[in-house]
């Protein structure tokens, strides 16, 4: 992964937390980064009003200038379940025969098994811009695509 893809993979899950924040979006269906370009994919049942998309952006921004750590612990997955419970979690499954987890934290924000590189802090993202957003209705899923500057 390059430093770009790092800086891009870990506002993913700034925007991740904007997202709960905002919408109350819980679950993530897919990720997708390349280059300084992300789309995270979140099942949700409506497409957001344009104030709520404004909203989400500010936040992310918001969270990445407060320069939060980014806190990155292998744990063991029962270790790490009964602190976070199935927030770690994404829709797409991790096999039961792993049992060691690698968990992103961002206090009061995001926590999530992940086992990619990420920025020792959220001002290292640098600045996001939401591109796009689409719903998928009849999936239930919301698309929202950013760069990162």
């Amino acid at each position: 992964m390059t430093t770009i893809e790092i800086r891009t993979h870990t506002a993913l899950h700034v925007l991740k937390g904007a997202a709960v924040k905002v919408l109350g979006a819980r679950w993530t269906a897919g990720v997708h980064v390349k280059g300084n370009h992300g789309r995270l994919t979140l099942q949700y049942h409506r497409k957001p009003t344009p104030e709520e998309v404004t909203q989400i952006e500010e936040l992310a921004n918001s969270k990445i200038r407060e320069d939060a750590p980014v806190e990155v612990t292998d744990m063991d997955r029962t270790e790490a379940e009964e602190l976070w419970g199935d927030a770690i979690y994404d829709l797409f499954a991790i096999p039961s025969a792993i049992t060691r987890l690698s968990i992103l934290h961002i206090p009061d924000w995001n926590v999530n098994a992940c086992n990619k590189q990420h920025t020792s802090t959220t001002a290292q993202i640098g600045r996001l811009t939401l591109t796009k957003t689409r719903h998928r209705a009849t999936k239930k899923l919301l698309e929202i695509s950013y760069d990162i500057q």
